[in-house]
């Protein structure tokens, strides 16, 4: 349940949903297997998997949900071996050319007679909202999985007024500084991991890992013009991350301290260990994610005003 991964989106207005009024929406888009000829379905389940009735788990004002998705598995390489085989019979038996019009309705054909012998595979995606900060966390690496999310929560909701947050400051830019100058904030340690890239668009890249950041190599590649596309934080020796410039949080592991608080809480099955995970979580990632975006001169109200 602890999340790796945090895809941020801010609401341009007030969440006005309740867990209970949450719940009837999600409930009229409940995860299901595919059908027979469906390549894919996509819609709500328990965030306590299986042994869960509810599609909100809440706790302490925060809204957790969880997305399920089922997808058959049809191998490219296949789909393409057996249109071959068809086109190829064609071009022999009847002495002519196929167009792509009617490769494209070949494959489609081929697609309608595999799905129903393919595998399936099924992925879960979790988030949560916090209603009174306004802010939507998904936890997934990648922006293209967020936006699935988003779009599923937009098409069961009716609406969904969320945008990517900017900050005031850029971040490579501040990041960049506090290789440079050693003058992050105290809440932040720089980690032993960085990607610099050069400013042009087509410039060099250097990846570093395991590495001191204020060696003399780092330094270096800095004063060239090199700048912070990436780096491994530590905030407050409570957890650490990779922060990239488009403010997108990677590998986040959550450290003993915070391990410790939550084995210090008895509990009598999975689903009170469930909740006390989720609201200690919650709790930890909403004074965090307030003080980064402090940290890179707050958030961009202006930019905000104008996607609302």
């Amino acid at each position: 349940m602890w999340f790796k991964n945090l895809q941020l989106y801010r609401f341009t207005k007030p969440f006005e949903y309740t867990a209970e009024t949450l719940e009837a929406a999600l409930q009229q888009r409940t995860s299901r297997l595919c059908g027979p000829h469906e390549e894919m379905s996509h819609g709500w389940g328990s965030p306590l998997g299986r042994k869960g009735e509810m599609l909100v788990h809440a706790a302490n004002g925060f809204l957790m949900i969880c997305a399920t998705k089922e997808e058959k598995i049809i191998p490219a390489s296949v789909v393409r071996e057996y249109v071959n085989e068809r086109v190829e019979k064609i071009e022999d038996t009847q002495a002519r050319k196929v167009r792509k019009k009617e490769r494209d309705n070949i494959r489609d054909d081929v697609m309608t007679e595999l799905l129903p012998r393919a595998l399936s595979r099924t992925m879960h995606t979790f988030a949560y909202i916090d209603p009174k900060e306004g802010w939507l966390v998904v936890d997934c690496a990648s922006v293209k999985k967020a936006e699935e999310f988003t779009a599923l929560l937009r098409k069961t909701l009716g609406s969904l007024p969320v945008v990517p947050p900017t900050t005031n400051e850029s971040p490579h830019i501040v990041l960049t500084e506090w290789l440079t100058k050693n003058n992050h904030p105290a809440e932040f340690g720089v980690e032993d991991e960085c990607e610099l890239r050069a400013a042009d668009a087509e410039g060099s890249i250097v990846r570093c890992k395991r590495q001191d950041l204020g060696s003399p190599e780092i330094q270096a590649h800095l004063k060239a013009g090199k700048q912070v596309a990436k780096m491994a934080l530590n905030w407050r020796d409570r957890l650490t991350f990779v922060l990239d410039d488009s403010l997108a949080i990677k590998r986040v592991r959550f450290l003993d301290v915070i391990q410790e608080q939550v084995d210090d809480v008895e509990t009598e099955d999975e689903a009170q260990r469930f909740d006390v995970d989720f609201s200690i979580m919650t709790l930890e990632l909403s004074l965090f994610i307030k003080q980064l975006f402090e940290a890179f001169g707050g958030e961009n109200v202006d930019a905000l005003d104008e996607a609302a």
